[in-house]
């Protein structure tokens, strides 16, 4: 299984149908799943959509809801873990997409997020047809080795993640929004940006690190974290 040509590939899943999904494969993956931090409980149930509540106008016949401690950086370590669960799906022919509206319908206070997935058809398209920003948006310069997180999906295509370039990597950081953006997205833009951590992982497995450093905030980014790639 290549994750990482599914990052070039991949496309958030709204059109499903009913086929079985082997849920045992996705036990089995998330056993290896990488965490940016192993200190902070993460855990997740599968759930049929019967024991959901939709909101969006579209479904899936299964959720992953996912719950988690709410300790410093516990959205943009789901976000890191479960991205790399999206890839694994998209190379096994599942489609996922992660949403923010649908809830279990008996939930606990640690529930942060669900993906939705199932079997489909229309899990893929071509590298042409991805809408983001520039290399140079998102970087000090522009740098091909950050197409992985240029190609990463976020809440309204918000793109909220910027990386400034080290002497063995990058330093990470989150775009301040205004007032009204932040009130949409203050939520989910950690999970975004650790969304777009997981796609360098998985395209630098054998060299990534990452740690929190006493870096200062720049103008108009919060500073997340640095990565060694």
């Amino acid at each position: 299984m290549n994750l990482e040509e599914q990052i070039y590939i991949r496309k958030s899943c709204r059109n499903y149908s009913d086929g079985a999904v082997d849920m045992d494969l996705i036990h089995k993956f998330m056993e290896s799943a990488k965490s940016l931090n192993n200190e902070i409980n993460c855990y997740w149930e599968i759930l049929t959509r019967d024991k959901v509540a939709v909101r969006n106008s579209w479904s899936a016949p299964y959720y992953l809801a996912i719950y988690s401690e709410k300790k410093d950086n516990y959205l943009t370590n789901i976000g890191f873990i479960f991205q790399q669960l999206c890839l694994c799906l998209q190379s096994m022919g599942i489609g996922s997409c992660w949403v923010g509206l649908d809830v279990p319908k008996r939930k606990n206070s640690e529930f942060v997020i669900a993906i939705a997935f199932g079997m489909s058809r229309d899990i893929s398209r071509d590298l042409s047809e991805f809408k983001r920003k520039e290399l140079s948006e998102i970087s000090d310069f522009e740098d091909e080795k950050l197409i992985p997180a240029q190609l990463a999906p976020s809440a309204i295509n918000s793109q909220p993640w910027y990386f400034k370039h080290s002497n063995v990597g990058f330093d990470v950081y989150q775009i301040k929004h205004n007032i009204l953006k932040r009130q949409i997205l203050k939520r989910w833009n950690p999970i975004d940006v650790g969304i777009a951590l997981a796609h360098m992982y998985v395209a630098n497995k054998h060299s990534f690190e990452f740690e929190i450093k006493d870096n200062e905030n720049i103008k108009g980014y919060s500073y997340i974290g640095s990565i060694k790639i």
